[in-house]
């Protein structure tokens, strides 16, 4: 059983919320490539994480939308070392990291106008496309 990921004050990630396994890695490996497994799959149930706000906890659900697998929790892959340990640390930063993302709320847009510099600029720009238009429609035959 892995341990709880603790990502801010208050907010954690159950250890019964944390499933992982070792799966063979692809990749180059020699001959170790088919004796040694270091790739590590963590699946995390986020319905389990506690501390979220509702607000948090639907910009997450929005960040993992792509990476759910059929059960509905997240599926973490990591194989960058060749260390079976610091690829289950790897990918536990990796839902960290996630969460902590999620749990920032993103700054609103501040509504703004076209600088009066910026209007002119694009009516040029669309008188100069227009007589370009024209021009061209007139064709070679006209001149």
């Amino acid at each position: 059983m892995a341990e709880p990921i603790r990502i801010a004050k208050g907010i954690l990630v159950p250890a019964a919320a944390l499933e992982w396994r070792a799966v063979r890695s692809s990749g180059p490996g020699g001959q170790n490539v088919n004796k040694v497994v270091f790739k590590v799959d963590l699946r995390v149930d986020f319905g389990g994480v506690s501390g979220l706000t509702a607000s948090a906890r639907a910009r997450l659900k929005a960040l993992v939308t792509g990476r759910l697998g059929a059960d509905g929790r997240l599926l973490v892959t990591s194989q960058r070392t060749r260390d079976q340990l610091r690829n289950l640390e790897d990918a536990r930063d990796k839902v960290k990291k996630l969460v902590e993302r999620a749990m920032k709320a993103p700054r609103p847009r501040r509504l703004t106008q076209p600088s009066r510099g910026a209007v002119e600029r694009r009516l040029q720009q669309k008188r100069v496309r227009s007589t370009v238009k024209r021009v061209r429609q007139a064709g070679p035959d006209d001149e």
